[in-house]
């Protein structure tokens, strides 16, 4: 980027930061700050789908600790890559799901204020044949409520996107790259990347104490409207 200041060109060399995660349907903090922070976001699409990865499920706390809700897919799909894994209707899915919302946030502050609108969103997975095609929808409308807007892209339509992260960043100039948080098990690694949310900040929860890395279901649900306050700490 060039600046023109007092009859002298400056160049200004601006770093460009690159995140490269899966596409969950609910992402934690730490992945959300990734996606803040980085200039590009990408979606790996195209990479095999893993059980031990977050694109199927989501963190949520509950009076113990924390603990997941699932969104069920086609057995046969689970070595397919990450856009062709189908959703399993067949499965009775949806009650457990919502009831564990229903359990463990039907206390926090702004509950009564969403639940129609994600009982609704929820149901909407069976409109989708496909599980990354619902979690796009899903994400976009928790980035509505939450205020915030965030552009991605999918791999499979990024010219230069590698599935080794290293090659990724050199490919598109990137100097700065953020990986999925916690996520050595199921996306390659690279000593190159940088940890985008160091302290995970704190806010109050549906139950005493607090318990960090769940997913932005609950900070919509305990701080609704302020959330603000929460993301500008990211």
């Amino acid at each position: 980027m060039w600046y023109f200041l007092n009859s002298t060109f400056i160049i200004h060399n601006s770093k460009l930061a690159l995140a490269i995660l899966t596409p969950q349907f609910a992402p934690n903090l730490y992945d959300l700050a990734s996606m803040l922070k980085a200039d590009r976001v990408i979606f790996t699409d195209v990479e095999k789908w893993s059980r031990k990865g977050r694109t199927h499920r989501a963190e949520i706390r509950n009076e113990e600790d924390s603990q997941w809700i699932n969104l069920p897919v086609v057995s046969e799909d689970r070595k397919k890559a990450i856009k062709d894994v189908r959703l399993d209707h067949d499965q009775q899915w949806f009650e457990p799901f919502w009831n564990a919302i229903l359990h463990n946030y039907r206390n926090a502050t702004y509950f009564d204020h969403f639940e129609d609108e994600l009982y609704h969103n929820i149901q909407q997975a069976f409109e989708f044949e496909y599980l990354m095609e619902f979690n796009l929808y899903f994400f976009e409308r928790l980035l509505r409520y939450l205020e915030i807007e965030i552009d991605y892209e999918l791999a499979s339509k990024v010219t230069g996107y590698s599935t080794f992260p290293d090659e990724t960043m050199k490919n598109l100039s990137a100097d700065v790259l953020y990986l999925e948080h916690q996520s050595k098990n199921y996306q390659r690694q690279t000593k190159q990347a940088k940890i985008a949310l160091e302290k995970h900040p704190v806010y109050d929860q549906s139950y005493p104490g607090f318990v960090e890395g769940c997913s932005v279901i609950d900070l919509l649900l305990n701080k609704g409207v302020e959330s603000f306050r929460i993301l500008e700490k990211l």
